[in-house]
């Protein structure tokens, strides 16, 4: 057996306090749903099996017997759940529109009923490999490889002891490298079916495993080892208009949504698709859609462990919640037939001393400080004490788009953050500086305790040529070689007459002299404008020793100087780009393949705020809708347009000189001159005669941008009707 120190330190400490009675307990239940599956549908059974008893569909979720595949997704969670994503882990399924589609692309030139037969006799022929025990020849099924999640547990409901009950390819190549097996096994093509089987031979490896059903093993592995990520985002989620479900979904454990119409949300492979399907309801709202298409595929997607918050109005939290069972669409409820089981905690109650604007919508992000700061009062109404260090900022309370930066600075050593403009692309690098110097408690604190930090990180003491661990640079035309590497640089000669040129180390080779002698901390180039720059003319050679498994061993002779370079390993750069900008062109492929990229949009979430009843996050997300029609989704604008000292806007002064000053100028630019462009995105604020958008009085423009932009900011509103008329979700 390979290494498995990792999972044996402290192992028998874990199994010492790991409740086996109540693992077992979990085992007999999941047993008796697989025998309960089984008497369903008998192996002998499948020869003839229908297309309509295996697929889901919308005949599956209103008929009172399970198909096949609802039975594996939703009807035998206690075995080991496939629960989340889109139906098209099945393999086939019939789509909301009476559509079939077909995932095996060797397959889709067939007609339905012939694919279903080719399906059909590759899970005859894995039950009889399996049968035989020639788990081998599972892997030349190819039309399975499309589903191998609901593969796996088919082969695991007929073949009980032979699979463990871990059917997601991430968790089960987690297992495997934490027990010293192969961590490669998903890249180098090996079926998840397969996977699972050397993850259950690893287990039997283990002697303090002998005697323990697969599913107590799976019980413990997710008990200590989850590889399920602790820093998920949390959301708000309304139980109806008004909290009219709070007692419903108390009761029975479980947190319902709307937007029936649609139907399940598990039909549905991209936010796009799902976009269009409420289009087709609620076509006034196009552009929130695409919004709530994806905070609705969020909530599909949640996941045992997550935690949520239910809450009245904009002001009141009802409870906090962690979700127990995944996503269902419960075809029998009258209404509000998303449904996802929860464990509710009602000691989180409490009212907030202003309204959280953002709660307006059944669906909201709860940001770090605002879940940090319900914590708290949660915590002084029970007179609990504060445990040192609960109120910094952990590793799970960072924000989410700052964890995923660092993460791929550590993964790739180099990240660009390209988005619209306004969309805090350099705030966000900034803000990964302080997490990766330790600051992380100061990423959302106020201003200056902010800028005091970044000072500090920035700072670079009188007479050194040392860097900072935070170096700020913007790239543009001119930016050369000579500056970023090394070059020679006029300098007063000497003598004291003239000029002589000195050669002069660059940016990036000074930040890497100061980063060799401090290997244990991390230093940071932040990139403003990466896209500005001449990039193969500014790296040259060095574009080689950015990739990290050159970090450190590799070494170039840099023309200039003849003298040798390496890039330390502790050296990240964070370049920025706007997406907008059209005076720049194509990245060098070869040095995009060197950089992880992350679309920054515009973040609603941000916007908390309204200005004389104008909410901002729908102002902006109504101009929006309209940008993007006009010009796509490069010429959004971005929340920073609307806020100030990172707070949203509060008076029609503040709004004012940020429509007239910023925002208006450019959607101008964007519009290249052309008053019909511009009549389409402001409306009615164009003047018809001069082709202008028109002066107003501060006070009176608040009115006016809720009148233009309302229509197209009220998609995250819940459906409280029959008549399809659309409330306030979070009231």
């Amino acid at each position: 057996m390979a290494d498995s120190g990792e999972f044996r330190d402290g192992l028998a400490d874990r199994m010492a306090i790991f409740d086996r009675e109540a693992a077992a307990g979990a085992a007999a239940r999941a047993e008796v749903e697989r025998l309960g599956a089984v008497e369903q549908f008998p192996l002998k059974i499948w020869a003839d099996l229908r297309l309509e008893q295996y697929a889901l569909g919308p005949a599956a979720y209103r008929n009172p017997s399970y198909s096949f595949c609802r039975l594996m997704e939703y009807g035998t969670n206690t075995i080991g759940s496939i629960r989340g994503g889109s139906a098209a882990k099945h393999i086939l399924y019939q789509h909301r529109s009476g559509e079939w589609r077909i995932v095996p692309t060797a397959l889709r030139g067939l007609g339905v009923h012939e694919a279903w037969e080719k399906v059909r006799t590759e899970f005859q022929a894995a039950f009889s490999a399996a049968a035989d025990g020639q788990y081998e020849l599972i892997d030349e099924l190819e039309s399975l490889s499309y589903g191998q999640a609901l593969t796996t547990k088919a082969l695991a409901v007929y073949f009980p002891g032979e699979f463990l009950p871990i059917f997601s390819a991430s968790h089960v190549r987690h297992f495997t490298a934490l027990l010293g097996g192969r961590p490669h096994q998903q890249s180098s093509g090996v079926r998840t079916w397969r996977a699972n089987r050397e993850l259950l031979e690893l287990v039997r490896q283990l002697s303090e495993f002998e005697g323990w059903l697969p599913h107590e093993v799976m019980e413990y592995l997710y008990t200590f080892h989850d590889p399920r990520p602790r820093d998920r985002v949390i959301w708000k989620i309304a139980p109806g208009a008004r909290a009219g479900l709070w007692d419903d979904c108390l009761t029975n454990r479980r947190i319902r949504i709307g937007w029936d119409e649609v139907g399940s949300l598990g039909q549905f492979e991209s936010d796009q698709e799902l976009k269009e399907a409420l289009d087709q309801y609620w076509p006034g709202s196009a552009g929130g859609n695409l919004r709530l298409a994806r905070q609705m595929l969020a909530f599909r997607d949640l996941e045992p462990g997550d935690v949520i918050v239910a809450n009245r109005g904009k002001s009141e939290v009802l409870a906090v919640g962690t979700i127990a069972e995944g996503y269902v669409y419960e075809a029998g409820v009258e209404k509000h037939r998303h449904t996802v089981g929860v464990n509710w905690d009602t000691s989180y109650a409490q009212v907030f001393d202003s309204p959280r604007h953002a709660w307006q919508q059944t669906l909201a992000k709860v940001p770090a400080t605002l879940w940090r700061e319900i914590r708290n009062r949660r915590r002084a109404a029970l007179t609990e004490p504060v445990e040192p260090g609960a109120d910094t900022e952990s590793d799970a309370e960072l924000p989410d788009a700052v964890r995923e930066v660092r993460d791929l600075l550590h993964h790739k050593g180099q990240v660009v953050l390209q988005g619209p403009p306004g969309t805090g692309k350099t705030r966000l690098a900034l803000s990964v500086a302080l997490a990766l110097a330790g600051h992380a408690d100061v990423i959302d604190a106020p201003p200056d305790q902010r800028a005091a930090a970044l000072a500090e990180l920035s700072h670079v003491a009188e007479g050194t040529k040392d860097a900072a661990r935070l170096t700020m640079v913007t790239f543009h035309p001119s930016y050369g070689y000579e500056d970023f590497v090394e070059g020679f640089k006029p300098n007063p000669a000497e003598s004291g007459a003239g000029l002589s040129l000195t050669l002069t180390d660059g940016l990036f080779r000074r930040v890497c002299a100061t980063a060799e002698k401090a290997p244990d901390q991390t230093f940071l180039i932040v990139v403003d404008e990466i896209n500005r720059g001449d990039l193969p003319r500014i790296l040259g050679e060095l574009i080689t020793l950015l990739e990290l498994d050159k970090r450190g061993s590799v070494s170039i002779t840099l023309p200039t100087s003849g003298r040798q370079q390496t890039v330390p390993p502790n050296v990240r750069i964070i370049g920025t780009m706007n997406s907008a900008d059209r005076s720049v062109g194509h990245i060098d492929a070869a040095i995009r393949r060197r950089f992880a990229f992350v679309d920054v949009q515009p973040d609603l979430d941000a916007l908390d705020g309204e200005v004389e009843g104008l909410g901002l996050a729908g102002f902006l997300e109504g101009l929006n809708a309209k940008l993007d029609s006009a010009f796509g989704p490069d010429h959004l604008l971005g929340q920073a347009y609307l806020l100030a000292d990172d707070r949203p806007l509060i008076t029609a002064e503040q709004l004012s000189y940020a429509f007239h000053h910023e925002i208006v100028p450019l959607v101008t630019d964007y519009c290249l001159g052309q008053p019909e462009l511009l009549r389409n995105v402001l409306g009615k604020l164009v003047d018809d005669r001069t082709g202008r958008v028109v002066q107003t009085n501060p006070q009176d423009l608040p009115g006016i941008l809720a009148d233009e932009f309302a229509d197209a900011a009220s998609a995250g509103e819940e459906p409280t009707g029959d008549t399809g008329a659309v409330g306030w979700g979070g009231e």
